[in-house]
C-alpha cells in the first residue's frame, strides 16, 4: 500500500481531473458497448469517446454557452454507430451523473445548470443526427417510389405505335375496357393473375370479375371519371380468379378519349398485390413479435392486455406475471451472447409448455424479461402453482455448446378482477412486485400488495425530491455529541443530515436510506463532510480538539473516488486527517474496494471505524484484520442488557477491547442503558439520552463555549 504522501499529497489537481475524466470515459464506453456495433476496436471506441469528453468539458465552462458545439459532440457519437434511444439514454445517465462528479465542475451546484444545458444540447445532437439518417433513408425510398410512378406513367403514355409491344411485354396486367365495362383487349399478365387466357377475357364484363362486396365502389368511381368528376380511378380491389380464389390487386383506370375529346375507352393497369400484402403482413408480424424467440413483444402484449382486461371473466379476472431470468448475465458473460440467446429461446419454449392448457399470452419484454397474461377460468391454477411450475421446468438443464444450463426466475404477479384497471398500471404493478421478489433472492415470486406499493411509492417520491430539497437548502447538517461513558464528558462530534420538510422533518437515518437508493449519497456525503469539516476547523479557535465522526454507507465505502473526495475536503477545510473518524459498515469491508479504501484512509491518518457491529465472529475477525480505531456497536444490540443475550454481549466486549479499538455504542436512550454498557466495558456513546441533534450554533453554545 502506498504511503499517503506519495499517493495523494503529490498528485496535482490536473492529474485528479485527468484521472476522473479517464474513469468517466471508460464508464461511458462500457455503457455504450452493448448498444450498437461499430467498425472500431474497443480501444479505438474508448479513445474516440475520451476525445469527445475532452471537447465537451472544454465547451461547458465557456460563456456564452455554445450549444451548437455540444450538439456536434452528440452528432459525432451517433456517427460512430451509437444510435437509438438506448445510446441516448445511457449517454445521458453516465454524463448526467459523471460530469457533476468531475473535479473541474466542483462545486457541483455551481455547474449543475450548465451541465444540464450541455446534456440537453448533447441530446439534441443525438436526435438531429438520428433524424438526419431517417430523413436520408426516407428520401431514398421516396426517390425510388417517384421513379417507379414516373416509369409507370411514361409507359402508359407511350405512343400507339408501340402500344402492342408495351401491353405484351408488361409484367402488369393491362386491360382496355369499354364504357359499358366489357374487356376489349388484355395482356398475358392479367390472364396470369386471374387464371384466364387473353382470348377468354375478351368480351367479359369487368364488373363480373370484381368481388361483389366492392363492385359498386368501382362502378361509381368509373362513372365519376366519365362524367368528369375525377381524373382517374385508383383502388385496391379483389378480383375473382377462374379457380374461385380471390386475387388482391391494385387497379388504376384512366379514360381514353377520341379525337373529338369524347370518352372512348378505359385503360386499366392491374398490379398483383398478393406479394405486397404478404410482405406487409410479415412486416406487421415482425413489428409485433420478438425476432429471437418469435414471442409477442411488449407493444403487442400491452395492446392485448388492454383488450383482455375489458373482456375478463368478472369472477376470475386476469393474472399478469412479469418474469426475469436469474443469473442470465452470468451465462452471457461466461459463455457468450450466443449461448444466452439460445437459452432465451429455450426458456420461451418451456414457458409455452407450462401455459399450454391456459388461455395465455407469453411475450418477451427486454433482455431476459418475459411477460405472461393468463385469462383465468375456474380451472386455472393459482399463482403459486404457476410460479412453481415455471421454476421447475426451467430448472431442467438444457445443453448449449456442451454446457448444461438451467435457470430460475424471479416473478412479480398481479391479479385483477375489476376489469377497470389501467393496463399500464397493471404492468407497473407487476414490475414493482418483480423488484420486491428479486430483493428476496433468486427463484422467488411476489404478489403485488397495494399497501406495500403505496409505501414504496411514497418513499420513492421522497427520494426523488431530495436533490431539489438539497438545492433549496432544506437539507442541513446537524451535530450530535459523542460522550465518554466514564464521566459524561464530550469525546467528539458526529455530523448527521437533517431534512426540514413542511410535512414532517426527515431524520438522518431516513435521509441516508433514501439517498443511498438514488446514488445521491455520494455527492451529499462529500458535502456533509465538507460542511462539518469546515465547522470543526472553526471551532478549533475556541479550543475544540475532539474528532469529527462521519458514517459512510455501503455505496460510499465502495466508491472508487472516496479517497479523492476525502482528500479534497481535507485540503479545502484544512482539517487534519487525524481529526476525522470515517466509519464503514462492518459487512462491506469484505468487499475488496471497501477494504482498500479503509486501508488508504488509515494510511492518510484518518481514524477508521466499523459500525453496525453485530458482535459475531465474522465481525470480530473484520476488526482484527483491519486494526480500526473504533468499533460502533449495532443499534439493535443496545437494549440487550434487558434480554437473554446480555451475558453473551457482555462476554464479547473484552474480546473487542483486546483489538485495541475504542468501543462506541449508538442510540443510548436511557441512563440505565448507559450504565449497563459502561459497566460492560464500552467507552463512548451517542443517542437521545445525551441530547438531541443540534445546529452548529446550538452545539457550540452547549458543548464548546
Amino acid at each position: 500500500m502506498s504511503q499517503p504522501g506519495h499517493r495523494f499529497g503529490s498528485r496535482s489537481a490536473s492529474q485528479d481531473a485527468a484521472q476522473s475524466r479517464e474513469l468517466l470515459a471508460r464508464t461511458w464506453t462500457y455503457q455504450l458497448s452493448g448498444v450498437a456495433l461499430v467498425p472500431l476496436t474497443a480501444e479505438e471506441v474508448g479513445r474516440e469517446l475520451r476525445d469527445q469528453l475532452d471537447v465537451l468539458c472544454s465547451i461547458l465552462p465557456r460563456d456564452p454557452f455554445d450549444a451548437t458545439a455540444v450538439e456536434q459532440v452528440g452528432e459525432h457519437v451517433v456517427a460512430m454507430g451509437y444510435v437509438g434511444e438506448d445510446g441516448l439514454r445511457r449517454t445521458v445517465e453516465v454524463l448526467g451523473k459523471g460530469l457533476l462528479a468531475l473535479p473541474e465542475f466542483q462545486p457541483a451546484g455551481a455547474h449543475a445548470e450548465r451541465i444540464a444545458l450541455g446534456i440537453g444540447a448533447l441530446a439534441t445532437g443525438f436526435l438531429t443526427a438520428n433524424r438526419r439518417i431517417v430523413f436520408e433513408q426516407q428520401e431514398q425510398v421516396n426517390l425510388a417510389l417517384l421513379k417507379a410512378v414516373r416509369d409507370a406513367r411514361w409507359n402508359v403514355r407511350e405512343s400507339e405505335a408501340r402500344f402492342d409491344e408495351v401491353v405484351t411485354s408488361s409484367a402488369s396486367g393491362i386491360m382496355i375496357v369499354g364504357l359499358d365495362g366489357r374487356l376489349v383487349r388484355s395482356n398475358g399478365a392479367i390472364g396470369d393473375i386471374l387464371g384466364y387466357t387473353a382470348d377468354e377475357l375478351t368480351g367479359v364484363n369487368l364488373f363480373d370479375l370484381v368481388h361483389p362486396d366492392t363492385v359498386e365502389m368501382l362502378r361509381e368511381a368509373m362513372r365519376a371519371v366519365v362524367e368528369g368528376g375525377r381524373e382517374r380511378v385508383r383502388q385496391s380491389q379483389r378480383l375473382l380468379r377462374k379457380d374461385g380464389d380471390v386475387a388482391r390487386i391494385s387497379l388504376t383506370a384512366s379514360l381514353l378519349r377520341d379525337p373529338d375529346g369524347a370518352p372512348n375507352h378505359f385503360v386499366s393497369v392491374v398490379e398483383d398485390g398478393t406479394e405486397l400484402m404478404l410482405l406487409q403482413s410479415e412486416l406487421s408480424r415482425q413489428a409485433l413479435h420478438d425476432v429471437l424467440t418469435g414471442l409477442p413483444n411488449r407493444q403487442f402484449f400491452s395492446t392485448h392486455l388492454e383488450c383482455a382486461v375489458r373482456q375478463a371473466d368478472p369472477v376470475h379476472g386476469v393474472t399478469l406475471l412479469h418474469l426475469d431470468l436469474d443469473a442470465f448475465g452470468m451465462v452471457c458473460n461466461s459463455l457468450g451472447r450466443g449461448a444466452g440467446e439460445r437459452l432465451l429461446v429455450h426458456a420461451a419454449q418451456r414457458l409455452k409448455s407450462v401455459l399450454a392448457r391456459e388461455k395465455a399470452m407469453i411475450a418477451r419484454f427486454d433482455g431476459d424479461e418475459f411477460g405472461i397474461l393468463v385469462e383465468n377460468t375456474a380451472t386455472t391454477p393459482d399463482i403459486a402453482t404457476i410460479a412453481a411450475a415455471i421454476n421447475k421446468v426451467l430448472a431442467e438443464p438444457v445443453y448449449v455448446d456442451g454446457h448444461g444450463l438451467a435457470v430460475s426466475t424471479s416473478i412479480g404477479a398481479v391479479h385483477d378482477v375489476s376489469g377497470n384497471t389501467d393496463p399500464a398500471e397493471l404492468l407497473r404493478a407487476a414490475g414493482q412486485a418483480l423488484r420486491r421478489a428479486k430483493s428476496k433472492g433468486r427463484g422467488q415470486w411476489e404478489l403485488f400488495d397495494p399497501n406495500e406499493d403505496s409505501a414504496d411509492r411514497a418513499a420513492q417520491a421522497l427520494a426523488v425530491a431530495m436533490p431539489g430539497a438539497w438545492e433549496q437548502g432544506e437539507i442541513t447538517v446537524r451535530y450530535r455529541p459523542v460522550v465518554r461513558l466514564a464521566d459524561g464528558g464530550l469525546a467528539g462530534v458526529e455530523a448527521v443530515l437533517h431534512w426540514e420538510r413542511p410535512e414532517a422533518p426527515v431524520s438522518h437515518e431516513r435521509c441516508v436510506e433514501l439517498a443511498e437508493k438514488t446514488g445521491l449519497i455520494l455527492g451529499l456525503g462529500e458535502w456533509l463532510l465538507g460542511i462539518a469539516g469546515g465547522q470543526v476547523t472553526w471551532w478549533q479557535r475556541n479550543g475544540f480538539t475532539s474528532p469529527l465522526t462521519v458514517t459512510l454507507t455501503a455505496h460510499q465505502a465502495c466508491d472508487a473516488d472516496l479517497v479523492s473526495r476525502v482528500v479534497r475536503v481535507l485540503d479545502s477545510t484544512r482539517l487534519p486527517a487525524s481529526r476525522v473518524v470515517a466509519s464503514m459498515p462492518v459487512d462491506v469491508v469484505r468487499v475488496p474496494e471497501a477494504a482498500d479504501n479503509l486501508g488508504v484512509l488509515a494510511e492518510m491518518g484518518v481514524r477508521t471505524a466499523l459500525h453496525d457491529f453485530g458482535l459475531g465472529p465474522d465481525d470480530l475477525a473484520a476488526a482484527q484484520d483491519h486494526s480500526v480505531h473504533s468499533i460502533r456497536v449495532a443499534e439493535r444490540l443496545v437494549d440487550q442488557q434487558t434480554r437473554t443475550q446480555a451475558d453473551y454481549v457482555a462476554a464479547l466486549l473484552p474480546a473487542l477491547r483486546a483489538t485495541g479499538a475504542v468501543i462506541v455504542v449508538n442510540d443510548i436512550n436511557t441512563a440505565e442503558q448507559a450504565r449497563w454498557w459502561r459497566e460492560a466495558g464500552a467507552d463512548l456513546a451517542t443517542g437521545p439520552h445525551f441530547g438531541p441533534h443540534h445546529c452548529a450554533a446550538t452545539f457550540q453554545s452547549t458543548f464548546i463555549s
